[in-house]
């Protein structure tokens, strides 16, 4: 601590260099060509470089060039120039510390409050090594860049020196300079945006529906005019089918505990970070407690499905809980193991250590699963769902439906308002993910949360209406896949973005991603999905129980 540093050898004796195989030149030159960066950790703060962006101001005479400081993570592994590849093997760290005040006969304390690095790169012939691993770094910008031929052996040092430095950044603070983000007005944008589009939608959707429906449920109700009454058509002709249970009522009942058992976890770790208890100064917080959460919401997940289950007129309630709790955990884990195994094969640090996996499946069966099991057995002996109509014994056929009433332009239809919404936040999202930034505005991403669920809710409404008024009462699966339809949009995004944003080549990194965006798209369609069912239930019960059926 605050000891300096001028110029040091690292992994090797002063007088002997280090020589790089054939091979290892090749692989080394081959990162720097796809732009690797190297990542260093001191006193858990990750390593940055400075990048001085000059502005020039054109209001002054002389052109006063203003200095805007950002910050990159970690730092470039080398560059090239002119087909050349050049390593930086000399890192100048600068260390800030705070020094904390103390009484008179305490020692004071020392804390590292950023971490900086300025790489450089310097040939084996322009540095002067002397003993005990010291060097002395060549003057001013006569030397030259340390080279990597791909194709024969290189000889070089790899070198580093330490600086410190007293700053007035408190303990508490010092990870403001990694989370700062320079484009919070965009955010501030995008969020007002959604909202006006919401808000302005909310208007027309509830002019619309509450003024026809209750010109209908006027209509529906005379009992006047009996040659009306005959000639009756729209939602209320499928009152005795609209409540009939759906194929695979198990299957449906298993995805929507599911999505409900995200949802609960979503929206806890939301929350929670938006307070600012998850922040990235402690790494692999969040996924922790993504994990944890999701398995200990199996009893609210279990629970709903159970009661939906019974409302459906299920009767095997272990099987039930069974696949609500395997069937879309048993597929992301399934994913993640096979990614894994690639993973593992490269040799990757990135690669979840095998005991981590073991662990995870011990949580899943010991407390995901008898948690399912319990929330089930409740929900399946709770009363289920009142449905306000009688359901006929023998369902009445479907007349032939238009073209804009099938299922897949039902859900590009869907999709596109709630896509919208969060569109810009999704931006962000995927570039902390693949791009090596840190995402830390989770007051924005909660607020877009709730214009989710909004939309969502909005839009199952009107489809479910629009359905039910062309006579088709099947509503439950094709409800639950049209709400999700925003899922199909973020699909086709992370394909554009991988084309126009990623320079990724190679087979194993594009299948990770195209694993990792199946997991992120599955998750997403689940969430929506149960967002939408659930508002759509809710709207199709309560217009039932305003119409008097004889």
């Amino acid at each position: 601590m605050n000891s300096e540093k001028k110029c040091e050898v690292l992994c090797n004796q002063s007088n002997k260099p280090i020589t790089l195989t054939v091979e290892q030149s090749r692989l080394v030159a081959e990162r720097i060509t796809e732009e690797y960066y190297v990542h260093l950790i001191a006193d858990n703060l990750p390593v940055a470089t400075r990048l001085e962006l000059y502005s020039s101001n054109r209001d002054s005479d002389d052109k006063k060039k203003e200095k805007d400081v950002q910050f990159e993570h970690g730092y470039r592994l080398g560059f090239t120039d002119v087909n050349k590849i050049y390593l930086h093997n000399h890192l100048s760290f600068i260390l800030y510390y705070h020094r904390e005040d103390m009484e008179e006969d305490q020692e004071h304390t020392y804390r590292v409050v950023r971490f900086e690095v300025i790489p450089q790169s310097i040939r084996l012939e322009d540095l002067k090594t002397g003993e005990k691993s010291s060097c002395t770094l060549p003057e001013g910008a006569n030397s030259l860049p340390q080279e990597i031929d791909p194709t024969k052996e290189n000889q070089l040092y790899f070198t580093y020196s330490v600086h410190w430095e007293e700053s007035d950044i408190k303990w508490a603070s010092r990870w403001d300079t990694y989370l700062t983000m320079s484009d919070v007005q965009i955010h501030w944008f995008s969020i007002i945006n959604s909202v006006v589009v919401v808000f302005f939608l909310s208007g027309i959707l509830s002019m619309i529906i509450i003024r026809t429906l209750r010109k209908d449920i006027a209509n529906y109700n005379k009992e006047d005019d009996i040659e009306d009454t005959m000639e009756e058509s729209g939602w209320k002709l499928v009152h005795g089918d609209v409540f009939r249970p759906p194929q695979y009522p198990m299957i449906l009942s298993s995805l929507l505990g599911s999505g409900i058992q995200l949802f609960c976890m979503i929206l806890i770790v939301i929350f929670v970070a938006m307070l600012g208890m998850l922040s990235p100064s402690s790494r692999g917080a969040l996924m922790t407690t993504a994990c944890f959460l999701f398995m200990f919401m199996g009893v609210f997940g279990g629970f709903s499905a159970g009661r939906l289950y019974r409302t459906l007129k299920g009767h095997r309630w272990k099987k039930g809980a069974f696949c609500t709790a395997t069937l879309y955990p048993g597929v992301v884990f399934g994913i993640c193991f096979v990614l894994n195994c690639f993973i593992w094969g490269k040799h990757s640090s990135g690669a979840v250590p095998f005991p981590t996996m073991v662990a995870l499946l011990c949580m899943w069966f010991g407390i995901s699963l008898p948690l399912v099991y319990l929330g089930y057995y409740f929900g399946f002996r709770k009363q289920p769902y009142d449905n306000p109509v009688r359901t006929n014994q023998i369902p009445r056929q479907i007349p032939e439906q238009r073209w804009y009433m099938n299922r897949f332009v039902g859900i590009l239809m869907a999709g596109i308002l709630p896509f919208g919404a969060m569109f810009i936040e999704l931006f962000f999202i995927f570039s902390a993910i693949w791009e090596n930034q840190f995402y830390y505005l989770f007051g924005f991403l909660f607020l877009v949360f709730i214009i989710l669920v909004v939309s969502c809710s909005q839009i199952s409404i009107v489809m479910v209406y629009f359905q039910l008024c062309a006579e088709d009462y099947r509503w439950w699966w094709r409800n639950f896949l049209v709400s999700g339809g925003s899922a199909f949009y973020v699909l086709v995004y992370a394909i554009f973005y991988f084309v126009n944003k990623l320079d990724i080549v190679e087979f194993i990194p594009s299948l990770l991603y195209f694993g990792y965006t199946t997991l992120m798209v599955l998750s997403f369609w689940l969430l929506t999905g149960t967002i939408g069912f659930y508002a759509a239930y809710m709207f199709v019960r309560k217009i039932y129980a305003a119409v008097k059926i004889d």
